[in-house]
């Protein structure tokens, strides 16, 4: 992966903004990161506050192992979210959690793999053509997601009011990001959230019959609450499971790793090194487990806020992170965050999941990958489909239980396999 420049940085990787726009950037992130790491645990039975703590106290974690070079910030994976329903309705939460605790010391063995073997097998196996296409699935693979939010009521079925909500949002954040100047141009994502949010409020307001925000958790809230250590319990089942979706989630790592690397205009396979960001993967996710939080794993929001911003600094990640971690104290924060109406969420995400897939493409034209090329268009093609229309294949693991590989994951694989077998004809040809 060719290192390049890109143009129009507001803040490095290594700067540190002034306070006053460093508290603010920090806030955006955590905003975009809240719904989906507040989700996983919801659906799974976790803790909210463990799953806000171990994100902060994970992505220090991962600052630290990554020498404070790569902007990411981790929080709740949605892929083990099987796993964690499957272990816990057979075994118990506590084996669940054990599970996720040997996924995050497989990264790590992963990543010892990786340090001593060097990474050109990866330059081999991921060349421009697999790299963009895996980028542009990672994007559109979450649109239906946004959508999702975006229009559809908490009957599951088709809302106007949650589309203009959504619309409304859409709208103030692309003005906040095109039209705006100075510190402002920064903070669209966070312009955009408030902006839909008093919007919905407001519709409630003054129609009653619209109104989608409740405050009755809020107000029920403990204002201050402590994060309870947990003690996980093993068995083999719930190892396996978590390790074998840990080949998954491996996988994913790779392409979030590309995307970053990307839009930042660095090069984290090789500086830091691909094996220190699996392992701080890994180390986050097993510090997780011991707190009854869910695996982490680097998030696509928080990629898109750095596209949209071009504000990389590591600072304002952790700064996003120690914020993360002192609200998770304050459950009643938390539960205030939770009203956020999922039509707000979903207009934003329209715009940062789209950005993502952008990336993808801009790294096939940057790379100047030629589509002429039979070979190209096929591997492309094949991890379009797989990945955007939802393939998957299933493995059985033990009685009633399945492991399923689909999406990110099995077209990554699949693009990678196609790339090792395919013959090159021409290698002029391959590249415009």
């Amino acid at each position: 992966m060719s290192k390049h420049i890109v143009d129009g940085t507001v803040y490095g990787p290594s700067d540190k903004p002034p306070i006053a726009e460093w508290v603010f950037l920090s806030i955006q992130h955590v905003f975009a990161m809240f719904g989906a790491t507040i989700l996983v645990p919801i659906l799974t039975g976790l803790s909210p506050s463990a799953a806000l703590f171990s994100a902060g106290t994970g992505t220090l974690i991962y600052i630290i192992i990554t020498k404070a070079k790569v902007p990411a910030f981790l929080g709740s994976s949605f892929a083990f979210i099987p796993g964690i329903i499957m272990i816990s309705s057979q075994f118990g939460i506590e084996y669940a959690m054990g599970g996720a605790f040997f996924a995050g010391i497989f990264y790590a063995i992963i990543a010892g793999i990786i340090k001593k073997a060097g990474r050109s097998w990866i330059d081999k196996a991921l060349p421009p053509v697999v790299i963009g296409s895996v980028i542009i699935v990672i994007g559109l693979n979450l649109a239906p997601t946004a959508m999702g939010m975006a229009m559809n009521g908490p009957d599951g079925k088709y809302s106007i009011l949650y589309l203009s909500i959504a619309v409304f949002t859409l709208s103030v954040t692309i003005i906040a990001n095109i039209f705006f100047k100075k510190f402002w141009a920064l903070i669209p994502i966070l312009i955009g959230l408030f902006s839909g949010y008093f919007f919905a409020l407001i519709m409630g307001k003054f129609f009653p019959s619209y109104a989608i925000i409740d405050f009755t958790a809020v107000k029920e809230a403990a204002w201050f609450g402590l994060p309870h250590f947990a003690v996980p319990k093993f068995n083999l089942v719930a190892i396996l499971t978590f390790i074998i979706i840990s080949f998954a989630t491996i996988c994913e790592h790779l392409g979030d790793i590309m995307v970053l690397s990307k839009v930042v205009g660095e090069d984290y396979y090789e500086n830091p090194g691909l094996h220190r960001t699996i392992l701080g993967d890994g180390i986050a996710t097993a510090w997780a487990s011991l707190w009854g939080g869910p695996p982490n794993t680097t998030y696509g929001e928080n990629i898109g806020v750095l596209a949209i911003t071009r504000v990389y600094s590591v600072w304002v990640i952790g700064g996003a992170a120690v914020l993360a971690t002192v609200l998770s104290f304050f459950t009643k924060f938390g539960a205030l965050i939770q009203t956020i109406p999922s039509p707000v969420l979903g207009g934003i995400s329209m715009l940062l999941f789209g950005i993502i897939a952008s990336s993808g493409l801009r790294t096939l034209v940057e790379s100047g990958v030629n589509y002429q090329d039979k070979r190209n268009l096929t591997i492309s093609s094949v991890i379009l489909v797989i990945g955007i229309g939802g393939g998957m294949v299933q493995f059985p693991l033990a009685s009633g239980l399945n492991f399923s590989l689909g999406g990110v994951a099995l077209a990554t694989i699949v693009g990678i396999f196609l790339n090792l077998v395919l013959p090159i004809r021409n290698k002029d040809t391959q590249y415009i």
